[in-house]
C-alpha cells in the first residue's frame, strides 16, 4: 500500500477505536525522517494500548509491518514507526505537552473525522484541510 493510503488507513483504525482529534501531518517536503505523521488522542492509558494494538494487528493483516515501536511500557505516548508513516497515539495530557502539530506547524495538517471516510456512491473520501482559502464573491450592482 502506498504511504498516503497507509496514513489514511491508520487514521481510520484510530477512529474505529474512538481515538479523538485525529490528524495527518504531511511532512513530505519538510523532513527526510518520514513522510506522514498520524496523530490521535485517547482519554485513558487502556485506550492508548487498545488503539496501538488495533493498528498493529490490522496493518499486519494488510502486510504492513511496524519497523519499531516505543512507549508500550508507560502508555502515555505510543509511537509506531512504519518508516514512511509514523503513528502517534497520545493520552490527552501528553499530547498537549509535546504539541507535535505546533512543532510541525508548517506542514499540511489534515483533520480526520467520521465524515472523512463516509462513502458516497462514486465519490472518494473527503479530506478536511486545516485552512481553506476564501472564495471571492462578486456583488451585483
Amino acid at each position: 500500500m502506498d504511504k498516503e493510503k497507509l496514513a489514511y488507513f491508520i487514521a481510520e483504525l484510530m477512529l474505529q477505536k474512538k481515538g479523538t482529534d485525529i490528524k495527518i501531518l504531511n511532512l513530505t517536503d519538510k523532513t527526510s525522517i518520514t513522510d506522514y505523521f498520524v496523530i490521535c488522542s485517547a482519554s485513558v492509558d487502556v485506550q492508548v494500548k487498545s488503539i496501538a494494538d488495533h493498528i498493529m494487528r490490522e496493518t499486519r493483516s494488510k502486510d504492513e509491518h511496524v519497523w519499531r515501536n516505543e512507549g508500550y511500557t508507560g502508555l502515555r505516548w505510543v509511537l509506531l514507526d512504519f518508516v514512511d508513516v509514523v503513528a502517534h497515539v497520545f493520552n490527552e495530557e501528553t499530547r498537549r505537552f509535546y504539541n507535535l502539530e505546533g512543532l510541525w506547524g508548517d506542514a499540511e495538517i489534515i483533520n480526520i473525522t467520521e465524515e472523512t471516510f463516509a462513502k458516497k456512491p462514486g465519490k472518494k473520501a473527503v479530506k478536511t484541510l486545516k485552512t481553506v482559502k476564501p472564495v471571492k464573491t462578486v456583488k451585483k450592482k
